[in-house]
């Protein structure tokens, strides 16, 4: 490493100094890109079993072959050679808030993470850069045989075989390079599995905070919802704001058995120094439903399509999101759904803001299997755009095998009308209180999904990028 002290801001004034860091941290460091002497120390580190360092090897060979997508926004200028692949605190993870040290501790305070716990959540899970630093489940919920802990104790644990059944398995490594990477350097995130018939009345939630400058945070999320089950998991994210390129690709794999409902809510607000290159799938079998709900309000480049196989008949699929793309971000966001049983659904309703040349683009893919008889698949997307140099795009794509279908797409594209803005200056609004209203509006099916508290933190990054302080 440099001698050279390097300091970064974050946005709330604190001070964070990255050369104080572990041995191990800087070996990851020193080392340049994703080798195979990174992942083999990586390994060694988590004393992972065989089948999972076969795992992270088999997926380096992969991402050493595979070339970036073509479709998307360009990431040629990411350098992954700049990349630090593992970023560790001393301090080992705890089940008491009061343990967690000091520095941390802060960070998440200010974030609301505790907060948020005791008011309304059922367990709480928080990773700090590559490690999980704290996880909590409450006792009525473990009693009834629900198991939330952290990814890394799972592949080793009492759950090990059934961590080992699912784990790339619903986004296997040769998915695409990101997934490869992913498998090959994977650290932190949470494993979930509700047993069947058990019902989780509040939610569960995972927070991720990528809080050192040019790391690159690959938790991975396994969430496995038994027959008859019932649970909301809700997933948040932030960074503060460095100048170099920092990294997120995580992978969520997510199994709905039948029966069963997942609910997987998620706000994200990464700094816009930030490559969003994340993975989310779902299976879902026969009577299942899955529902996703969005919010994308940060980083420089996002590549984010969760994708839904309705493998099981009569299964369900709903997606809500919305993304806000500012000054120099490009945010490539939608869904993707297969259908493969009979008498499938899948709903799809998205809402894109753009303000001061923010590109926003929907992307989806609807595929419809010969076997997928009596499916039914209905898109809608809606564009918003705050001025005349922000862009707006919707890509389509349909894959329909079977005439017994019923597939609809509508997309529309807008900006606010003056006439609006009058209306509301008239009754004694700004104009600026005015165009946030109306926002605020356009984004209401997105925040009537979410829990209050989370509603209330998406309508405030909202203010915020329209107030151009993020």
């Amino acid at each position: 490493m440099s001698d050279n002290k390097t300091v970064v801001v974050d946005v709330d004034r604190s001070v964070y100094d990255i050369k104080d860091i572990e041995t191990e941290e800087e070996f990851y460091r020193e080392k340049e890109g994703f080798t195979r002497d990174i992942v083999e120390k990586l390994s060694e580190e988590k004393d992972d079993p065989k089948w999972m360092r076969d795992l992270r090897f088999r997926s380096l060979e992969l991402f050493e072959k595979q070339k970036n997508t073509t479709w998307g926004p360009d990431v040629s200028d990411l350098d992954l050679n700049r990349i630090s692949s593992y970023v560790r605190h001393k301090s080992e993870m705890k089940t008491d808030w009061e343990d967690v040290p000091e520095d941390i501790k802060n960070t998440f305070e200010r974030l609301g993470i505790p907060e948020a716990e005791r008011k309304s959540l059922a367990g709480v899970g928080a990773q700090y850069d590559s490690e999980l630093v704290y996880h909590n489940l409450k006792d009525e919920v473990a009693r009834a045989g629900v198991v939330y802990t952290d990814m890394e104790a799972a592949v080793k644990g009492e759950y090990a075989d059934l961590v080992e059944q699912y784990f790339m398995k619903v986004i296997p490594p040769t998915d695409h390079k990101y997934a490869a990477l992913h498998g090959a350097v994977w650290s932190g995130g949470s494993f979930v599995y509700v047993p069947k018939g058990v019902k989780v009345e509040v939610p569960l939630q995972s927070y991720f905070r990528l809080n050192a400058a040019g790391a690159g945070q690959f938790e991975h999320t396994l969430i496995i919802v038994d027959e008859g089950a019932d649970l909301h998991f809700i997933e948040g994210c932030s960074a503060p704001k460095y100048n170099v390129a920092n990294l997120h690709a995580g992978a969520v794999e997510l199994v709905v058995k039948k029966n069963a409902r997942l609910r997987y809510s998620t706000i994200e607000n990464w700094s816009k120094n930030m490559y969003n290159l994340n993975t989310k799938r779902a299976i879902v079998e026969e009577n299942g439903r899955m529902e996703w709900v969005s919010g994308s309000f940060g980083s420089h480049t996002s590549y984010l399509y969760p994708m839904t196989i309705l493998k099981g008949d009569n299964s369900q699929m709903e997606y809500t999101g919305i993304t806000f793309a500012g000054k120099g971000q490009n945010l490539d966001t939608g869904a993707k759904v297969v259908h493969q049983g009979k008498n499938t659904k899948s709903v799809i309703s998205t809402k894109s803001i753009s303000k001061d040349g923010g590109i926003g683009t929907y992307r989806s893919s609807v595929v419809i299997a010969a076997s997928a008889k009596n499916a039914k698949a209905s898109i809608s997307c809606d564009s918003l755009m705050l001025d005349s140099i922000s862009r707006s795009d919707t890509v389509p794509a349909m894959d329909i095998r079977t005439n017994d279908a019923d597939v609809g797409h509508e997309a529309k594209i807008g900006r606010i009308s003056d006439d609006a803005i009058f209306y509301l200056m008239s009754r004694g609004l700004s104009e600026e209180d005015a165009r946030a209203m109306i926002v605020s509006g356009f984004a209401n099916p997105v925040s009537k999904e979410l829990p209050l508290e989370y509603a209330v933190e998406m309508n405030n990054l909202i203010k915020l990028e329209m107030s151009g302080n993020m």
